[in-house]
């Protein structure tokens, strides 16, 4: 059912999916990096393509979203409820999610962390792959080209935080946000 969703809110919005199938079909489990994150529009375009692809996506919430009446469509929509007010360890809780070998995950990461224009990306991202031993792969959402997917893959088993930072800021260089004015291209 979520297929054939994703597939009507991509026709009705004209937008066309660009994906690396080989990625989506033979990963396993990872950290789904998305981006750029400048709207609330976003989440609307990531979750229809996901579904549309049938990924097994979940993504870490506020849970002040997961815990009202209508938390249980957050929940359905793959929010995992998350009390920011206490202090926990966020990483490996994620690591352990990923190592799980019979449920496949797709853990969904906007690693600027806020809609707003932010001067760096947050490092967790890199470390939640890392300790969960799975790649990190990249999604992105061009509102100029009404294009989006998951084509890029990098491995931080062998590459460091940095050189994931090189690699994203070539992947994300042509990606046109729906916000322009709020994408920093320099992640550092």
């Amino acid at each position: 059912m979520k297929k054939l969703i994703g597939s009507l809110i991509y026709a009705l919005m004209g937008w066309k999916l660009e994906n690396n199938d080989k990625l989506t079909n033979e990963v396993h489990s990872c950290v789904l990096v998305c981006g750029p994150h400048t709207s609330n529009w976003d989440f609307v375009v990531t979750v229809a393509a996901f579904w549309k692809l049938g990924i097994p996506m979940k993504v870490f919430i506020k849970d002040a979203w997961t815990k009202p009446w209508y938390g249980f469509v957050i929940k359905s929509l793959g929010g995992i409820g998350v009390d920011r007010s206490a202090r926990q360890n966020l990483t490996a809780y994620a690591a352990e999610l990923l190592r799980n070998k019979t449920e496949r995950l797709y853990l969904v990461n906007t690693p600027e962390g806020t809609r707003s224009f932010a001067k760096r990306w947050k490092k967790g991202f890199y470390y939640i792959a890392k300790e969960g031993e799975v790649p990190i792969l990249f999604a992105f959402a061009d509102y100029k080209k009404k294009k989006a997917g998951i084509t890029g893959y990098i491995d931080p088993a062998i590459y460091s935080f940095e050189e994931v930072l090189d690699y994203a800021e070539k992947f994300y260089a042509d990606v046109t946000p729906k916000f322009p004015e709020k994408f920093n291209k320099n992640f550092r």
